[in-house]
């Protein structure tokens, strides 16, 4: 190959070497891979999926924080410094408590400031004021030594370990201030995750459940079965997904226990988030039922739940993962909607939703924000679903 001389680059050469080969091709030529490409071509599906999703940081990052997050819930009564429903009548409507480390000059570790409480005469509104003379300190690893320490570990034992708590009843440690019954909000925060992010997964199973066996069917069969499965999905999804919610939710007897009450929740939120899913099982199973693998099974007398099952499935496993990564955190966002309208979850179950059905009040909002502190982790938890969702959806194909 040849290429005129640039008359602007004195250091162009006149020609330009061709670097491919002219030597014939030989078949019995034994390829030499480096470790690093043997590694990659001898990979499977999964460890790509993998190798492509680290290099994804925000989605990583996410991922982590969602794993801490779910070890929270698991783990609320040892993470929060109090009891579920431990009141102290003496601080209702008290303020967020900063934390400093240095009192006069000296670094003696975590603490928060005490303070003082006066009515005001006019609007009778409890007025706190910090006072630097009160210092409480911030014990970490601690058991016992103050009410409202000891919890009941899923119902299953009791026990008074926390990851941190106050010195005492007489020093408390609130640092996302208290409600009008004076309990402790961050507490309750982090009991009330346990709800808000089990009731995506649960009903993300079920959602899963119903959208990979009825688009499967779909899929597979085609004709009048998928015709009859499509008119039924087109016929769910024209109706407005908030107000079908709060009319299944309303219809829920008000004498159902909070557990059934949970359950309901969970259910109308699944029954109407598969139609998206039965749909994209559907398409996928359309094209991969031709494929040779799926006609060598079903000439082999296979059935028809075990090819589905077995072989065209786990050909798309990876976009179903990503797909539910993504349908988590709409469930999440409908339970804390519902729950905030009045309509879901209610007392004595506890969760961020019904935690934000105390802040309706514009004039609560206005006086005590800190009321408005449980839809702090649900903006997060979201962000994390979605982001997390992101690199999955591209680690889902490899190849790319």
């Amino acid at each position: 190959m040849t290429d005129t001389k640039d008359p602007r680059d004195p250091e162009t050469p006149d020609e330009i070497p061709h670097f491919v080969s002219e030597e014939p091709f030989d078949p019995d030529v034994e390829v030499v891979l480096t470790e690093e490409q043997e590694k990659y071509y001898m990979a499977g599906q999964w460890q790509l999926m993998w190798w492509k999703l680290r290099r994804h940081k925000i989605a990583v990052a996410a991922g982590i924080f969602l794993l801490l997050m779910y070890l929270v819930a698991v783990f609320a009564e040892v993470v929060a410094p109090y009891e579920l429903q431990h009141r102290d009548v003496r601080n209702t409507f008290a303020p967020p408590q900063g934390i400093h480390l240095f009192h006069d000059g000296k670094l003696i570790g975590p603490f928060v400031y005490g303070f003082t409480s006066k009515r005001d005469p006019n609007t009778l509104q409890k007025i706190y004021t910090p006072d630097t003379s009160k210092v409480n300190r911030i014990r970490f690893l601690c058991s016992g030594g103050y009410r409202g320490s000891e919890f009941e570990f899923w119902g299953l034992f009791k026990g008074d370990f926390h990851l941190f708590c106050p010195e005492s009843n007489r020093k408390p440690v609130f640092l996302l201030g208290t409600d009008r019954l004076g309990r402790d909000m961050f507490s309750r925060i982090i009991y009330g995750s346990r709800i808000s992010l089990t009731i995506g997964l649960i009903g993300i199973v079920l959602s899963f459940t119903l959208g990979i066996v009825i688009g499967g069917i779909a899929g597979f069969y085609g004709g009048l079965v998928d015709n009859v499965v499509q008119r039924v999905i087109e016929v769910l999804k024209s109706f407005p997904r908030l107000p079908l919610w709060m009319a299944l939710s309303a219809s829920l007897p008000a004498k159902w226990s909070p557990v059934y009450i949970y359950f309901g929740i969970t259910l109308i939120l699944a029954m109407l988030d598969w139609p998206s899913l039965a749909r994209a099982v559907r398409s996928k199973l359309l094209s991969l039922r031709e494929e040779d693998f799926a006609v060598a099974a079903n000439l082999m007398g296979a059935s028809t739940k075990r090819i589905i099952g077995k072989h065209l499935v786990p050909s798309f496993a990876s976009h179903l993962i990503a797909s539910a990564s993504l349908a988590i955190p709409e469930m999440i966002l409908g339970e804390t909607a519902l729950s905030f309208l009045g309509l879901g979850l209610r007392p004595p179950v506890t969760s961020w939703g019904v935690l934000l059905n105390e802040a309706q009040n514009i004039q609560v909002v206005v006086l005590y924000p800190w009321l408005m502190a449980p839809m702090i982790p649900v903006i997060l938890v979201i962000l994390a679903f979605n982001f997390l969702g992101d690199g999955l959806r591209d680690a889902a194909d490899p190849y790319k």
